[in-house]
């Protein structure tokens, strides 16, 4: 709480919730990347999933805070610790849902 929340008696603001939905591309199927995505979201307390496309990329949809699912996009472009390779990431934004319950793989 900062020092003028504590006179005009307001909480802070909870944190922006967005929908990130990132296609990642390069070396990223059957290397345990969907499962790696899954590992790295949940405890950054973001839902969604992780699911392989018929183009070969794979498609990671997450919900929670705006800093939560920059700081995963950052990751992804890092490729993770898979035997896989990423060699882009492209990035959507969108309004939440709220339907997911977890982070699961599909």
């Amino acid at each position: 709480m900062g020092f003028f929340d504590f006179f005009t008696d307001r909480t802070p603001a909870e944190p922006a919730e967005i929908r990130l939905v990132a296609f990642v591309s390069g070396k990223v199927q059957g290397v345990g990347f969907r499962w790696w995505c899954a590992g790295t979201a949940k405890p950054m307390g973001l839902t969604g999933y992780a699911e392989n496309l018929d183009d070969g990329r794979v498609k990671v949809v997450a919900e929670g805070t705006a800093v939560s699912c920059a700081r995963l996009v950052d990751i992804l472009r890092g490729g993770g610790d898979t035997a896989g390779r990423v060699d882009e990431v492209l990035v959507e934004w969108e309004e939440p849902s709220g339907s997911f319950r977890g982070f699961g793989i599909r």
